[in-house]
């Protein structure tokens, strides 16, 4: 998985026997720098198709170095283009990614739920009906990641709340020249100053008041959002501590529950955290066993696993699909039965390390 704060590449290694999911190892590969600006400021087609490849390279290397060996690859992608309900674009070749590590790969989950009348997102509201159902109370599992997004439990209601780290992300990085990507610990916000007016001005965006299903990303909350925050001259300290405050309403706004498990890299901004739980009872999805840096790579891991099944991977009620559909693509590996795997693909360790993160 590799999410909309192009932090780099969480590979997730998962047993998944009936409804049990294990979770074996994971680690977190940052990208290099290089590439998280090619993919920030990508222009031409020709840009979108080196780095297509250029990613199939990195998540399967990504993979190897996991030293497990596999019998199914789920690859997100990363996302470069997304209108909910009409179209979407993850890239990072399968292919490559197959051929590399001699696994089949399934990909391009989102495309069957558009096909479907649904928004392509959010897809993880069916894996978190697996891990966090079959409790009486009304839960919200909430994911904290460049976009925010939300799933009731027991009904299976879910969209994208708005902005969760893209903008302070962004943000931050203007401010520090790109030596800092993210507001570690939350400290810049605790900083600043919210400035109120421009708070109500960005809360009447027409975004916060669609109904759901819906989805968001780069497209309404990207790079032109951002220029649009510098250009209002405000102090860049008060600049992230309203863009921190504007993720905290949008998501306590959007939840009506009696508890809330978050997960994804905002859970590690401990402002951010101490801002929500003033408005509703929120914990980290640790606490129910699952890596709050994890859970998107083990959902896709699950989707991938139902597509292999012929089993649907979709809740129309989270998307709004007119029916249940098979997300994925399958990529078969070209490589013979019996042959050898490459050479970084030493088998039989089960280690895996996790980089902290914080967007």
């Amino acid at each position: 998985m590799s999410g909309t704060s192009l932090d780099g590449i969480d590979v997730a290694i998962v047993e998944i026997r009936g409804k049990r999911v294990e979770t074996i190892a994971f680690k977190s590969t940052p990208y290099p720098k290089s590439v998280r600006d090619a993919l920030l400021n990508i222009s031409t087609v020709e840009e979108v198709s080196r780095l297509n490849f250029r990613l199939g390279e990195l998540y399967a290397k990504a993979i190897l170095a996991m030293n497990e060996r596999s019998e199914l690859i789920g690859l997100h992608g990363q996302t470069i283009y997304h209108e909910g309900g009409r179209h979407t674009l993850q890239i990072g070749e399968a292919a490559v990614v197959a051929e590399r590590t001699g696994v089949d790969v399934i990909s391009n989950f989102r495309e069957a739920d558009i096909a479907a009348g649904g928004q392509g997102a959010p897809l993880v509201p069916y894996v978190d009906k697996l891990l966090f159902g079959g409790t009486k109370k009304k839960r919200a599992v909430l994911n904290i990641g460049g976009i925010s997004n939300v799933t009731f439990l027991p009904s299976g209601l879910a969209f994208d709340t708005g902005p969760g780290n893209m903008v302070i992300d962004a943000l931050v990085s203007h401010m520090t020249g790109g030596k800092q990507t993210f507001d570690r610990d939350g400290r810049i916000a605790r900083g600043g100053v919210v400035r109120g007016e421009l708070l109500i001005d960005l809360l009447a965006n027409p975004y916060f008041r669609r109904k759901a299903p819906k989805s968001c990303g780069r497209e309404q909350f990207g790079r032109e959002y951002t220029r649009m925050l510098i250009e209002t001259g405000l102090p860049m300290a008060d600049l992230i501590a309203t863009a921190t405050e504007l993720t905290v309403q949008t998501i306590a706004r959007s939840i009506e529950a009696d508890e809330a498990i978050a997960s994804g890299g905002g859970v590690h901004n401990k402002f951010l955290m101490e801002r929500l739980s003033t408005m509703m009872p929120i914990g980290s999805s640790a606490e129910f066993g699952v890596d709050p840096d994890a859970k998107e790579a083990i959902a896709f891991a699950v989707l991938a696993y139902e597509c292999a099944r012929g089993k649907p991977g979709n809740l129309p009620s989270a998307t709004g699909a007119r029916h249940p559909a098979i997300l994925g693509k399958r990529s078969f590996t070209s490589r013979l039965r019996g042959s050898p795997a490459p050479p970084t693909a030493e088998l039989g360790s089960r280690a895996g390390g996790r980089a902290p993160r914080d967007s």
